[in-house]
């Protein structure tokens, strides 16, 4: 009768155990800059050098400027006293695009690959985009998918250093 009782305790705690969900206060802690690629103007190389630099080298790579918000503006029409210059450019390879969303739906929270050209508090200009390493390494792609992605980030990154160096 002891044995029978301990096997249904055993059993009672099998059935109703669950696995504890990921919450913020249970995931392994990261920081924001591990988060992101983020790349300083060279000296010499103003945000609007660097912006018509990013914006050419896009489209000798075929990732398509399909926005463009220059959120600053905003911020100055809102009367904001503080204001420095932000304006994130979103780029698209279109056929990577679709073959992501026919992978997973859920890369449409991710569409389209951004990059933010933004003033620091010391004026200083900056490049700056989501780490996609981060995002590749836990999407669980196919090699060929994960080719694909590879080469949207490569072509990210060559973008951002056109607009750094102010590569026309």
């Amino acid at each position: 009768m002891r044995y029978l009782f301990i096997l249904l305790c055993i059993l009672t705690q099998s059935v109703f155990a669950t696995e504890t969900p990921q919450t913020p206060t249970t995931m392994p802690a990261m920081t924001l800059e591990q988060t992101i690629v983020k790349m300083p103007l060279a000296d010499g190389v103003d945000m609007n050098a660097a912006i018509e630099s990013m914006k050419l080298r896009a489209n000798s790579l075929n990732m398509k400027l399909v926005a463009h918000q220059p959120m600053w503006k905003e911020f100055e029409a809102q009367g904001y006293k503080k204001v420095r210059r932000v304006e994130i450019f979103q780029f698209c390879n279109i056929d990577v695009a679709h073959d992501m969303l026919d992978f997973n739906i859920g890369f449409v929270a991710y569409m389209p690959c951004r990059i933010a050209a933004i003033e620091d508090d010391n004026g200083k200009a900056w490049l700056i985009m989501m780490n996609l390493d981060l995002l590749m390494s836990f999407s669980k792609l196919s090699p060929e998918l994960l080719t694909k992605a590879q080469k949207v980030r490569d072509d990210l990154m060559n973008i951002m250093q056109a607009g750094a160096n102010g590569e026309l």
